[in-house]
């Protein structure tokens, strides 16, 4: 257990299709041959870790311009972030009582255009930023080739950044934070463990669950967003057994009432 804190970063909001978060959420029928397509929305945000140690931020979430151009216009059109240019992390940080120059280490769950677009302010500093190796090659392979997933934005990540590599299944940096290997959404996802003096223990997921229903129901998500249904069912089962061996608290990557949850709670 470690005397820190875990403070949400509001990034604002991603609106897409529900047939992304829930595999079939819609599904025609001989009754109803033609139905209607649902937009849902979901939080995007970052945490801050103030830790003894350091003080760690959770994802960089979306590149200001995402609707400006950056991202590509079909990606922007599945996925999109209209308010991504008013919650930058600068100015979300702030809000907190941060600011980027406070950051001693950054974790990113995975590279996806939604979670990695905030590296740049890190580019050419000694920040470590860490990444599971799987997860490194992968955005790369992604990016520089026409095979792998189009969520990748290269210039999110091809910067002079100080990677530091996650290996294992399971990494402890920092005392009473656990980063751990959670393959399915990506190769590389990681998600973390924290075990908290006053709160307990908490385990972020970030997108092996992008809501409630892919956890506590064990719906998979759709579409490109899951590299591997095998091994994301995997991944679940391994943070079910966490959760009950630590008696944590589990937050998901994008359900509404997790976020509002983490943000008032913790």
């Amino acid at each position: 257990m470690v005397d820190a804190s875990l403070t949400y970063i509001d990034r604002g909001t991603i609106r897409a299709d529900m047939n992304f978060m829930l595999q079939s959420q819609t599904v025609a029928s001989a009754v109803d041959p033609n139905p209607d397509a649902q937009i849902g929305e979901g939080p995007v945000y970052n945490v801050v870790i103030d830790h003894p140690e350091a003080t760690i931020l959770w994802d960089s979430g979306s590149h200001p311009d995402a609707g400006n151009g950056y991202w590509p216009a079909e990606l922007y059109a599945a996925f999109e972030h209209a308010d991504a240019d008013e919650r930058d992390l600068e100015t979300a940080l702030g809000e907190e009582g941060y600011t980027v120059d406070d950051i001693d280490a950054v974790v990113q769950t995975h590279l996806h255009l939604d979670h990695a677009g905030g590296l740049h302010h890190f580019a050419g500093t000694d920040v470590p930023i860490y990444v599971h190796k799987a997860e490194l090659k992968f955005a790369y392979y992604s990016a520089k080739t026409d095979f792998g997933s189009s969520a990748y934005v290269l210039d999110d990540f091809d910067h002079d950044l100080n990677w530091q590599l996650l290996h294992r299944d399971r990494e402890t940096h920092f005392e009473g934070v656990e980063f751990l290997h959670l393959p399915g959404h990506t190769p590389g996802l990681v998600g973390t463990m924290v075990h908290l003096d006053d709160a307990g223990t908490v385990i972020l997921t970030g997108d092996e669950a992008y809501v409630e229903e892919n956890y506590v129901g064990e719906q998979p998500m759709g579409g490109e967003l899951l590299w591997s249904k095998r091994d994301w069912f995997d991944s679940l089962q391994w943070l079910k057994e966490l959760e009950r061996r630590h008696d944590a608290r589990v937050f998901c990557g994008h359900d509404p009432r997790h976020a509002e949850e983490l943000r008032s709670e913790l």
